[in-house]
């Protein structure tokens, strides 16, 4: 059986009023291709599997994004965390 490469329930959001929330309450980042939102989380982890302090992230893909290769969407990806976790 191949092993499974989803994330459990626990650390993804689910439900259109938790994405509302990080979208209403986030602060977002753009670069050519993503949208990151991103704000603290209710709970004591994050969501999404981020590796910063606990945070909600939601990710919007631009016109253009699914010509990106993984490395390149990792990219940007990290970059806007980068700049998020500053602030």
């Amino acid at each position: 059986m191949a092993a499974s490469h989803s994330y459990p329930k626990a650390v993804r959001l689910r439900r259109r009023a938790d994405f509302l929330a990080v979208q209403r309450e986030g602060r977002r980042r753009h670069s050519e291709h993503l949208v990151i939102i991103r704000r603290a989380a209710p709970g004591p982890c994050s969501r999404l599997g981020v590796t910063e302090p606990p945070a909600d992230v939601v990710v919007i893909a631009k016109p253009g994004a699914d010509t990106l290769t993984y490395a390149q969407a990792a990219t940007e990806f990290v970059r806007a965390l980068e700049l998020s976790a500053d602030e």
